[in-house]
């Protein structure tokens, strides 16, 4: 009766667990974890892999907790109780199951590990968007660049510089694959956008960390640098914010043609304190000793 019981759960189980998506179940469970909301195809990729494989281990684990409760209660020492179960050794189909099993659930996580991963790391031939991130203590610089595929090849057409009174924004629009090319000033940092579900590390010298991404949801999203860099790291915010391809190209006209930041997103319909960064703010101190590139503040 418990062993049909038990059955009857598994397969209960089983049976909800198949009419539900990565999403549904991750609601249901905050996720296990893992942040939701992600803002580009590869964060939502990595979300439904966290999930699936959280569940084959709960999976794993409850048949694994089943079986040594049920041997603790059965088999338990007690007056007139049942004898030890038959004592076996070299149980060759035993062997190979519990031999074979794990490398089965082993190659199955690989699998979808390797796949997801180069979908995460995939660069295309010719991005929509190419940005430049500069790193330095304790700030950013962006530089939007032409199109790689240019006959002079990629210039930097417009930049935003951010300084210890001015968080940086980067203005990028939806639906269009932005190509993040990476370096640092002086020490290591970290490109970081929780709502992307993804960071790369920011290397100075002649090492160049380049990703991709696609942002399907205007919004502000807050930027952070996640590499303990110095005295000031934890105040190495930036915003993201992403906007139509329509009101990207209005933007970046404004900055071509000699705007600062503010303006040229006043120029797209931004007003009041939506010119500037709306998820985070600078941070008050007269005795920063910081690096700032020509055109901070911009």
């Amino acid at each position: 009766m418990r062993a049909l019981g038990l059955s009857a759960v598994a397969v209960a189980a089983l049976a909800f667990l198949s009419g539900c998506g990565a999403d549904d179940v991750g609601k249901v469970f905050d996720g296990f974890g893992w942040p939701q909301q992600g803002v580009t195809p590869q964060a939502n990729q990595m979300y439904e892999m966290w999930i699936w494989s959280v569940i084959a281990a709960l999976a794993v684990g409850f048949f694994v907790w089943g079986l040594i409760f049920w041997c603790v209660i059965v088999y338990r020492k007690r007056a007139g109780g049942p004898e030890l179960p038959t004592q076996t050794r070299f149980n060759l189909p035993i062997e190979v199951l519990y031999t074979v099993l794990p490398f089965l659930i082993i190659a199955v996580l690989f699998y979808y590990t390797a796949v997801i991963q180069t979908n995460v790391n995939k660069l295309s031939a010719h991005p929509d968007v190419t940005v430049e991130v500069v790193a330095f203590k304790w700030n950013w610089q962006f530089n939007y660049r032409s199109a790689p595929d240019t006959d002079a090849g990629a210039q930097t057409v417009a930049t935003t510089t951010g300084a210890s009174d001015y968080i940086p924004v980067l203005v990028v629009p939806t639906g269009k694959t932005i190509r993040f090319e990476e370096h640092s000033q002086d020490v290591i940092h970290s490109f970081w956008v929780p709502e992307m579900l993804f960071k790369r590390d920011v290397f100075p010298g002649n090492v160049r960390n380049v990703f991709e991404a696609t942002i399907v949801q205007e919004g502000s999203y807050v930027g952070r640098c996640a590499e303990l860099c110095g005295q000031y790291h934890s105040m190495m915010n930036f915003e993201v914010r992403a906007v139509s391809p329509e009101r990207y190209e209005a933007f970046l006209a404004a900055k071509k043609s000699g705007k600062s930041t503010p303006q040229a997103l006043a120029a797209i319909g931004f007003t009041g304190k939506d010119m500037y960064a709306t998820k985070t703010f600078p941070f008050d101190s007269k005795t920063v000793d910081q690096r700032v590139p020509s055109g901070a503040g911009n």
